[in-house]
């Protein structure tokens, strides 16, 4: 008698488990999810995307390396250049608030010119360098961070690292004087 209980109730599971997959299948085929990047997902979706690309980025960044010189000079100087070239678009830059690029991406990208777009990881340099690395070097799917590493070597993602860690500190005008090109440099990017 308790087999057939078993059976009956795994059978009953089985059941259960296919009316949700063609159930789902129907809703990805239905199209009525809106896609648009002017209408926001519901809470329960931006918080499943939200947490999965926490995740995966915190697992994938855990075993980066760090360098030992990530606060010299030689790297803010080298990775200012270059964010103030791929970056302020997006993220942008001292004294400004908002760019085309953030009123039309969703999510919206953060402003990293803010302390407050940092993680909760953001008290300990460590994770919150490897998670930068990790992120400017592969980008992040879906959302317009594209992966910069097929076109820059790891010394001038650290060097953009680098210049992060300081950028929430900046004045409009230290801005400027750090993310200056030299005119020998002026075709790097």
């Amino acid at each position: 008698m308790t087999s057939f209980k078993f059976l009956s109730c795994v059978k009953c599971l089985a059941v259960v488990a296919g009316v949700v997959a063609v159930t789902g299948v129907g809703f990805l085929y239905s199209g009525l999810y809106p896609m648009g990047a002017d209408d926001h997902h519901n809470d329960l979706t931006y918080w499943t995307l939200e947490t999965l690309r926490e995740r995966s980025i915190a697992r994938a960044s855990n075993d980066i390396e760090v360098p030992a010189d990530l606060n010299s000079s030689e790297r803010l100087l080298a990775g200012g250049a270059d964010y103030n070239d791929m970056c302020t678009g997006c993220h942008l830059k001292p004294g400004k608030t908002q760019s085309d690029f953030t009123l039309g991406l969703y999510p919206a990208p953060p402003n990293l010119t803010q302390a407050a777009h940092l993680h909760d990881d953001a008290k300990d340099a460590e994770p919150q360098a490897r998670r930068r690395f990790w992120i400017i070097k592969h980008g992040i799917k879906a959302s317009g961070m594209p992966a910069w590493g097929p076109g820059h070597d790891d010394e001038r993602i650290w060097n953009m690292v680098a210049f992060l860690q300081r950028l929430p500190e900046l004045s409009p005008q230290q801005y400027q004087i750090l993310t200056a090109r030299d005119a020998d440099d002026a075709g790097h990017h």
